[in-house]
């Protein structure tokens, strides 16, 4: 069925509320595991065609923030979806509670009850008024993100819209541009404190409520951190600042020299990778689209079946239009056994990393389409990433289907990305955790902690004034992720390593790298991350000897490549 077909109706929520009730009776009446089963397997029915119908709601308003229907449905889900985690919550309980524990694991994997143990930990029906309020705060958000009206050169652009120039060749054009967003933010800075400030509170109440003191235990419970701790974590990033820094600011000195700029540049010249300008996709949309097409068609059957299916059936909306929200996403519409994919082209080389990324999300979400129950499709978050950011590299023997002329300046601009990227992802998550610990900093204290992150994990910006959004150290509003998904970030950094491991391998034997990839995405969401990498033969993005050797091969590749002829 084609998305536009697809009917939305709401579902009734004291009728899903009873139905719910009434299989949780019959969970905890099975005399046999049958009958258990039996009530496991309407509830996971139920919780498709419920999720089905708010993700509709979630995509056709995130295309359109301006549509005044799915906007009122957005917002009464923003209020009923606490209520009926109430419900959902009491299932689990129960589940947890069965005396078929043992029968359930061994069909459906020891999974479902550890992440069910995280999900009671992070729910209680006295933090529903919270939730409430903070889905209300991320939608206002995302909608301030949307409504943007930039001003520049005459015309008036949203933030997706904009982006092109700010990677513009011209070095007046491209600081123009910056300085335009960046005046944008300025503009609506009193609201983006307002914003933030209450989802920190409101947060930092829920973990108080919960017992947890504070928000960031809670955190790491619904991020279903499974297989990590928060220490491992800072650990992680100490290797980062450790083996990736220094890497990441040679490519940044390395460039301006190219540029014939002084190091270190500021925020604006550090977007230009090449004099000439950077990589730009050829044709248009279709034609990207129609690349990505042969591409898929030619890296496997399954890629072919699944790629075709998006485009036969709607299932992509990527151009930038008003009102539309920013950013890119892939979800999944269960009830039709498919996912679906949002982006905002720009003419940008993140136009083909939208169709090669989500893309890679939607493979694996396709592939493992039929697993029961729903939850085990996708995997936990930072092993859900590494589908997407290692088949990113995949595309490399493809990428002069997307970029003729500009492929190498494509390739090494991708690599360096990549090991640019983890320095910057890993201060998000560090950036977060401060937050957290200290919640009544005032606005200002917080852009003063994101300014000294800067120094730490991105040396090569200079904070010269020039660009006072970025330089005064308040350009982490512009990170939705921050806002709108709490402790989401680490998770890029985690699997950007993994997928860094990828690359190294498709530089040596693509069809070996492949199998891999698909050992890897053929498990789902049946196992915890490092379990899923210990099971395809990966190395762990935990153990120091993965990111320094990455990092090594990956600097090595960027120093000899051969740029000769690229201005």
């Amino acid at each position: 069925m084609k998305f536009s077909e697809m009917p939305y109706s709401r579902p009734d929520l004291e009728s899903v509320k009873a139905e719910i009730t009434s299989l949780i009776e019959k969970l905890n009446q099975a005399e046999d595991y049958a009958s258990a089963r039996e009530a496991f397997l309407e509830m996971d029915k139920l919780n498709r065609r419920v999720d089905t119908q708010l993700t509709l709601v979630s995509i056709r308003h995130s295309i359109d923030t301006r549509d005044k229907f799915y906007d009122e449905e957005q917002t009464y889900w923003n209020e009923k979806q606490p209520e009926l985690q109430e419900y959902v919550q009491q299932w689990t309980d129960a589940m947890l509670a069965s005396p078929f524990r043992k029968e359930f694991a061994e069909e459906y994997g020891e999974i479902i009850f550890t992440n069910a143990e995280l999900q009671k930990k992070s729910f209680s029906p006295e933090i529903i008024p919270q939730l409430q309020k903070e889905n209300d705060l991320v939608q206002a958000y995302e909608k301030l993100l949307a409504s943007a009206q930039i001003p520049f050169q005459g015309g008036v652009y949203t933030l997706s819209q904009i982006a092109p120039y700010k990677n513009d060749a011209d070095d007046a054009v491209r600081l123009a541009a910056w300085k335009a967003e960046g005046q944008w933010y300025k503009d609506n800075q009193a609201e983006l404190d307002r914003l933030y400030d209450e989802l920190v509170h409101v947060r930092h109440e829920m973990g108080v409520k919960l017992g947890y003191g504070g928000y960031t235990q809670l955190g790491y419970y619904r991020m279903e951190r499974n297989c990590y701790t928060k220490e491992d974590v800072e650990a992680f990033r100490k290797l980062v600042v450790e083996y990736l820094v220094p890497v990441a600011d040679q490519v940044f000195r390395d460039q301006a020299k190219r540029l014939g700029k002084e190091y270190p540049m500021s925020f604006a010249d550090n977007a230009l990778r090449f004099r000439s300008g950077n990589p730009k996709p050829q044709g248009s949309a279709d034609d990207i689209l129609a690349a990505g097409r042969k591409f898929y068609d030619e890296l496997s059957p399954e890629t072919s079946e699944f790629f075709r299916t998006m485009l036969d059936n709607e299932l992509l909306d990527v151009l930038s239009t008003e009102g539309k929200q920013g950013g890119g996403y892939c979800t999944s519409l269960h009830d039709y056994e498919v996912p679906f994919i949002f982006a905002n082209f720009n003419g940008t080389a993140d136009d083909v990393e939208t169709v090669t990324h989500e893309a890679g999300h939607g493979f694996a979400d396709w592939y493992n389409r039929k697993r029961v129950p729903v939850s085990t499709v996708w995997p936990s978050l930072e092993a859900c990433e590494v589908h997407s950011m290692s088949m990113e590299f995949f595309a490399w023997p493809w990428s002069e289907l997307f970029f003729g002329d500009d492929t190498r300046k494509f390739r090494y601009n991708h690599l360096a990305g990549s090991l640019t990227f983890i320095p910057y992802g890993t201060m998000v998550d560090h950036f977060q955790h401060i937050v957290f610990e200290k919640p009544d900093m005032t606005p200002r204290e917080r852009h003063n902690v994101w300014k000294e992150l800067l120094g730490i994990y991105m040396p090569w910006q200079k904070l010269d004034g020039d660009i006072p959004f970025y330089s005064e150290g308040e350009g982490w509003q512009r990170q939705h992720h921050i806002y709108s998904f709490p402790f989401y970030y680490i998770d890029y950094c985690l699997a950007q390593t993994v997928a860094l491991s990828f690359w190294a391998r498709i530089q040596k034997d693509l069809p070996d790298a492949w199998a891999h990839y698909m050992a890897y995405t053929k498990q789902g969401g049946s196992v915890t991350f490092t379990e899923l990498l210990k099971n395809a033969g990966l190395d762990s993005p935990f153990e120091p000897a993965c990111l320094k050797e990455v990092c090594s091969a990956a600097a090595k590749w960027l120093a000899e490549y051969d740029l000769s002829g690229i201005e």
